[in-house]
């Protein structure tokens, strides 16, 4: 396992770049996404949002990804392909998006609800936001991955969700995707990584209301519920800092 830690000057273009993911988060929930908007022309308006301060979009072609953001939609977990798909008055989606700037990367998530959403929704965003604080909040130096992962996994069971295993969090920075994996539950086994000062974090609980179990659709990126059932995610990125959590994308 190499963990790559961040200087000051990182995590501040980090920042400068977890800023752009923050702005654009504001904007698509207060202007952007409503009924009768297609997941194709998020992803368009995202690219063009980010590229048009500086950034490139970090997920566009990695591992082959064909868009610039992961959209994925009521069942569907996590890499929902864009496409033709519109969204509905009471739908939940899930934009999951990274801005590169200077050879780094920050990473974030928002679960959006489509209009007007109905009360179990509405619970099943609240309740996943709390545990990303939570989770959030164990960022720190001398604490341990299982720190993380137990606070997220007790306030998703606690109201009564359960929690993905197959996906988790992970380091972040000069890759998307570096170590340590951040899961969001204990098991036996758990790579139990202590939290040294330097080391930046995607934290990424995703809760569904029904089973854990995830199933891949054929276009083998976007996952779903193996029963059906809602699904929300939310993700920052965090730096471990002497000071406490220090979150990039906010």
């Amino acid at each position: 396992m190499a963990i790559i830690l961040k200087s000051r000057p990182e995590l501040e273009t980090m920042r400068r770049a977890g800023t752009v993911l923050r702005d654009l988060f504001e904007e698509l929930g207060s202007k952007v996404i409503r009924p009768g908007v297609s997941t194709g022309e998020l992803d368009a308006y995202i690219e063009k949002y980010i590229r048009d301060r500086g950034c490139r979009p970090s997920f566009k072609n990695l591992y082959g990804f064909p868009a610039s953001a992961c959209i994925s939609v009521n069942d569907e977990v996590v890499h929902g392909i864009p496409g033709k798909r519109v969204l509905q008055e009471g739908d939940v989606v899930k934009v999951d998006v990274g801005a590169a700037l200077g050879g780094l990367h920050a990473d974030a998530a928002r679960s959006f609800p489509v209009g007007k959403v109905d009360p179990e929704a509405a619970k099943l965003l609240e309740v996943t936001q709390a545990a990303l604080e939570a989770g959030l909040a164990q960022a720190k130096v001398g604490n341990r991955v299982s720190d993380i992962s137990s606070a997220v996994q007790t306030v998703a069971e606690k109201a009564g969700y359960s929690v993905v295993r197959q996906y988790v969090g992970h380091g972040v920075g000069r890759k998307l995707h570096e170590d340590p994996q951040v899961p969001n539950y204990v098991y036996p086994g758990l790579r139990d990584v202590r939290l040294r000062a330097g080391m930046t974090l995607a934290i990424e609980p995703m809760l569904n209301v029904g089973s854990f179990e995830v199933v891949v659709a054929q276009d083998k990126w976007t996952v779903r519920t193996a029963d059906g059932k809602l699904s929300a995610n939310f993700e920052d990125t965090v730096a471990v800092t002497e000071a406490g959590p220090y979150i990039l994308t906010r």
